[in-house]
């Protein structure tokens, strides 16, 4: 059937095989048919789940892991140094197990640094320095992985920032704080809708600026590949036919996207990206936490509505609580059937969605802080989801009154920016 055609094409595209040596020969591609055949019935499409060896994709030039790791939330356990120790398991975990798929940005930092203008740069610094003592270590021992560590990091749009030259410096400083020859993939972390000036009549979007400065920054050898964040199928032709002209590729583009966020444009572009040959990385996989199982109306509601303290190990605000409240409150039905489909793989809830996304062809990123976090995302490769399990979830989650689109000041579609927020959408 032409669903059952997509779905396979969906698998195809979010993974990268490794093939026979003799996969040129007839006895080699009958046998490949057949495998994969016997696996489309039996539920798993890809490697098996005891291997996640070959349970890649690309991003570009770059061959990663089909889940990624989100850093948004790293920090230093000192004000005066860049140190954790937590966070130096969790690369080990990651290095070691062939899942080093960093995702960081210039402006991500200690929170309490970054809310005081003094963090800019940190995260990138703190995992560089992660990284480091990893592959020092790891050389030491005459090992190492067998995918290379990925680092991602992301260009901010703001007024200030105006010229082409202005990229290129800002690459250049996010480089030299990553401790690299070219950073393997550089974004715009999303659309110029930092505009204070526009309620006045002033400013103007420096969007095509930016992709301008994206080619320089490749054209210069600084950057292996670059990509976008929030970009809808309007915005990315337009900017991929930009770079095109400088025989640039347009190597990503990432959104909010999740078995409950696949609307106002989410999944279409998904689709395009995938037309256009753009991979696509996904944040909020977990949409917060509500898909991790973690969270229901009833655990939500014993916690302290007051901002809740770092020390509790939950970092959400009393405004994303009650944001997610309501959330919780309408998908349990749909929770239920993905706690089925979990029980009867043996898998957790969060792998569940973490796997649905790479069904999809897109490469989750997860944020992880622990060791067991990380694990438990890891487990989310080297299996597939069958068509029916997919079509039981999918059936289920259309059948919300609205799709997630964040929480609190923490949204899919916009930026708290201190004056207000600023949107964009995915059109």
């Amino acid at each position: 059937s032409s669903s059952r055609s997509r779905f396979l094409s969906s698998h195809q595209h979010g993974t990268k095989r490794t093939r026979s040596l003799h996969s040129g020969s007839a006895l080699a591609d009958l046998s490949m048919f057949l495998e994969g055949l016997s696996k489309v019935k039996g539920g798993d499409v890809g490697v098996t789940a005891s291997d996640n060896i070959g349970d890649t994709n690309t991003i570009g030039s770059l061959t990663v892991p089909s889940v990624g790791i989100g850093t948004i939330s790293w920090s230093s356990q000192s004000l005066t140094t860049l140190k954790n120790l937590e966070l130096q398991s969790v690369v080990k975990e990651a290095y070691n197990s062939d899942a080093a798929l960093f995702d960081t940005a210039e402006r991500y930092g200690s929170h309490i640094k970054t809310a005081l203008g003094l963090g800019w740069g940190e995260t990138e610094t703190l995992i560089q320095k992660l990284l480091k003592s990893e592959t020092n270590q790891a050389n030491n021992n005459g090992s190492s992985s067998r995918i290379a560590p990925v680092v991602a990091t992301k260009f901010t749009p703001n007024p200030w920032r105006q010229s082409v030259e202005s990229v290129v410096e800002a690459c250049e400083q996010s480089r030299q704080r990553l401790g690299v020859e070219q950073i393997d993939l550089y974004q715009l972390h999303m659309p110029d809708v930092v505009q204070p000036l526009r309620a006045f009549g002033l400013g103007s979007s420096k969007d095509e600026i930016y992709w301008e400065g994206l080619a320089e920054c490749y054209k210069r050898g600084i950057v292996k590949n670059v990509g976008v964040c929030n970009y809808g199928p309007t915005l990315l032709m337009k900017c991929q036919e930009t770079l095109a002209k400088h025989g640039v590729p347009l190597a990503s583009n990432q959104i909010a996207y999740s078995l409950i966020g696949r609307h106002n444009g989410s999944q279409e572009t998904v689709d395009k990206c995938q037309e256009l040959g753009i991979q696509v990385l996904a944040y909020y996989p977990f949409a917060m936490g509500l898909l991790t199982g973690k969270y229901s109306t009833e655990s939500l509601a014993s916690i302290n509505d007051d901002i809740l303290a770092p020390s509790t190990g939950i970092s959400k605000t009393a405004l994303e609580i009650r944001d997610l409240k309501k959330y919780a409150s309408s998908i349990s039905p749909l929770m239920q059937i993905v706690q089925k489909i979990a029980n009867d793989r043996g898998k957790s809830i969060a792998q569940v969605a973490l796997n649905y996304i790479v069904c999809k062809g897109a490469i989750p990123i997860p944020g992880a802080r622990s060791i067991a976090q990380v694990k438990d995302n890891i487990g989310a490769m080297g299996w597939r989801l069958t068509e029916d399990e997919i079509m039981s979830m999918e059936h289920e989650a259309d059948k919300l009154d609205s799709g997630f689109e964040g929480a609190g000041f923490k949204l899919t579609s916009g930026k708290f920016v201190g004056y207000g927020v600023e949107k964009w959408s995915l059109n």
